[in-house]
């Protein structure tokens, strides 16, 4: 799995796909983007031209048509899917998802890598998947593996117990593997390319799952036998449909995902063809063209921007590509599931790595040979979280603008010749009608999915009806609205700070919607808040008119505290609106997942989860867990300070309740990959031990 350079072509071996119609569909996309937006330029232009232009007003029509562009490309790209979601083409790289299931004769792997994940709530997805392909009668060509960068040593030993008992379960011993990385090179994508080197050669496909991952055996089977069929495709991949929503935020984000997204998933399809983008997830890729042609190159410089690729899923479909694998997307093929974040809290969290993930592709834009589509793919990305601080900027430079149009004084002595005087204003019935257009433009996508929701008979019932559809949608639109001013300034405040040199790190996702902390919410969304009362006060001391159209960012950045606490809270009050077709009538891979996932809840209570303890107390696990450690004994050379600490420290610990106080988490999972540490931390640990057989 070389790596791939960005400054030279590589040479392919694999042809293209060229279609003449696919010209067609990205000329609509793209042309009718740019048409729209010259138009909207000309309508703003002559909206600020009102007695000159001033440059404050030169700055806001700037900003207006970059972001203009942006919501015009998601309204055309919304219309090329229309066509495609009314009748979807079946058929389409050998896929007919009701036709008979075909028969598969090359082996594919299965790979879940893992990190700091709850391992009874992962291996409970993973195992539902498992049995559903094992009910295809087509198991025997796939094999799994449980790819750990785990660095908590509870966890770490908690996925071990749960691998082994997975296994013994389903009766797959020479069919599911589980391997820990000692050290976490690359992140994610090092762990995908670390199996691709050792275990790559022995699979023509492998399918990556995420830790929330779902997808049906049906589904899985589908891509792989479209993958044997379909030699040049390096890559086909459907639409994980957002599940398992149980908060008004993430049931927000379920009903709107499952009502909009395939419209935009089939605009994307429609114009992408072989150049499709990747998701990172929910993907069967072929092995060899991976690693042909997907081997991530280190960015220069420090971090943020340098360092591994944090986004690496565009790139590597950027390097695929360029190499002539073909990039597919095939929205209509259901039976692909994911989990959402339960909270705006949670959302942001996650959001601040992916826009720093988003960011690196500044870097990787200017690489050679790269398919335009493939760069444009790149360039949304970026454009995701940019557009954050540009719309702020424009919220600010439209307040100077209107400050200096109240107390700018006329110039009636202009330079050069004029009939009139100078001074700075607006044209507002223009602007109005700019406002009007610009919403059209922006809300009529949603008014496209829900038509067709209205077009089928079946499509409305899986909502619950027209009418239940019709005000989920108006209710997700308003709630939307109030907290998509709190999301630009969380994206905002994360551009900048990444941009001053900040790095995000690599952090756990919190999955489940138990609970919320009020005291982090109220710190995090504090600023929000100040920034909100400050731009109302602002806004107000212009004019009443001017506060009234800015009303709606200033309540949603105003009242961010109460609207991240309630979204991320209430539950019972959302089951009348937002159904999805999977909560209706949900496919038996979520009913089975949930059902695993209750059951490994309630065996895990009063449960000791401590490592060492377990150990001690679960011989065939302890065997298991030495066999996995890659150097039991310090190797020449090996000067882990982590490893060498921890050492020190059980020995100084007087028992084991004290070595447990004195190791850092850090030291604990390096004592528990040294035969020599462990061996001295079970000696310690009788009493632990006792009490874990006992549970």
């Amino acid at each position: 799995m070389p790596v791939q350079s960005l400054s030279r072509v590589p040479a392919s071996d694999v042809p293209g796909d060229r279609h003449p119609a696919l010209v067609l569909r990205r000329g609509f996309a793209l042309g009718g983007a740019a048409l729209l937006t010259a138009i909207a330029a000309h309508q703003m232009y002559l909206v600020l031209d009102v007695g000159g232009v001033t440059l404050l007003e030169y700055v806001v029509l700037a900003l207006f048509v970059i972001l203009f562009a942006w919501i015009g490309f998601a309204f055309t790209n919304a219309l090329s899917g229309l066509p495609s979601l009314l009748r979807p083409p079946r058929g389409h790289l050998g896929i007919d998802p009701d036709g008979p299931l075909p028969a598969l004769s090359a082996r594919t792997a299965i790979l879940l890598p893992v990190y700091n994940e709850p391992p009874a709530r992962v291996l409970a997805g993973l195992e539902a998947t498992w049995e559903s392909i094992t009910a295809t009668g087509a198991s025997g060509q796939f094999d799994v593996f449980i790819l750990s960068d785990t660095t908590d040593a509870d966890i770490w030993v908690a996925e071990e117990a749960g691998y082994l008992a997975l296994r013994a379960r389903a009766g797959a011993e020479h069919r599911m593997f589980y391997r820990r990385r000692p050290r976490n090179t690359g992140r994610k994508a090092g762990n995908i390319a670390e199996w691709v080197t050792r275990f790559g050669g022995g699979y023509e496909n492998f399918l990556i799952l995420d830790a929330d991952s779902l997808m049906t055996g049906d589904c899985i089977v589908r891509l792989a036998a479209a993958m044997e069929t379909h030699p040049r495709a390096g890559l086909i991949q459907t639409l994980p449909v957002i599940v398992g929503g149980r908060t008004l935020f993430s049931r927000l984000q379920q009903f709107a995902g499952r009502l909009y997204g395939p419209l935009i998933a089939h605009g994307l399809a429609s114009w992408s063809g072989a150049e499709s983008n990747y998701w990172g997830h929910n993907a069967m890729i072929r092995t060899r063209a991976f690693a042909q042609a997907a081997g991530l190159p280190e960015l220069r410089g420090p971090r943020p921007f340098g360092g591994h690729i944090l986004s690496h899923d565009f790139v590597e479909a950027a390097l695929m590509r360029r190499q002539g694998w073909g990039m597919h997307m095939v929205p209509w093929l259901e039976g692909s599931y994911e989990e959402g974040p339960p909270t705006l809290a949670d959302l942001a969290i996650r959001d601040r790595r992916w826009c720093q993930g988003n960011l690196q592709h500044i870097a990787v834009l200017p690489a050679r040979g790269l398919h335009p589509i493939s760069r444009l793919h790149l360039l949304t990305g970026i454009g995701s979280y940019l557009t954050a601080p540009l719309w702020l900027a424009m919220l600010l430079a439209g307040l100077a603008t209107a400050l200096q149009a109240r107390f700018v004084p006329p110039d009636y002595f202009p330079s050069g010749f004029s009939l009139f005087p100078s001074w700075p204003a607006q044209d507002p019935i223009r602007a109005i009608w700019v406002f009007v257009g610009t919403m059209a433009i922006l809300l009529l996508p949603k008014l496209f999915a829900f038509a067709a929701v209205l077009l089928s008979l079946a499509r409305r019932r899986s909502f619950g009806g027209s009418v239940r559809a019709f005000f989920g949608m108006l209710a997700e639109t308003l709630i939307s609205g109030l907290l998509a001013p709190v999301t630009m300034f969380t994206q905002s405040v994360a551009v900048v700070g990444i941009l001053a040199g900040k790095d995000g790190g690599w952090q756990p996702q919190r999955r489940d919607d138990d609970r919320i902390d009020t005291g982090s919410v109220i710190r995090f969304f504090l600023p929000h808040t100040v920034a909100g009362w400050l731009l109302g006060a602002a806004a107000l001391s212009i004019s009443l008119p001017l506060f009234l159209w800015m009303t709606p960012v200033v309540v949603g950045l105003a009242l961010a505290i109460p609207l991240v606490l309630w979204t991320g809270g209430a539950r019972s009050a959302t089951r009348l609106l937002f159904r999805t077709p999977e909560e209706l009538a949900p496919p038996p891979v979520l009913q089975r997942a949930r059902q695993l996932r209750d059951a490994a809840t309630a065996g895990a209570r009063g449960s000791s989860t401590e490592a060492v303890g377990l150990l001690a107390a679960t011989p065939d696990l302890l065997a298991f867990h030495r066999a996995q450690l890659p150097h039991g004994e310090r190797a020449a050379g090996d000067y882990t300070p982590e490893r060498l600490i921890a050492r020190a420290k059980i020995e100084d610990a007087g028992d084991f309740e004290m070595a447990l106080r004195l190791l850092s988490p850090r030291e604990k999972a390096a004592a528990l990959g040294d035969f020599r540490s462990l061996d001295a931390l079970l000696a310690l640990a009788p009493a632990a031990s006792a009490t874990a057989a006992r549970n």
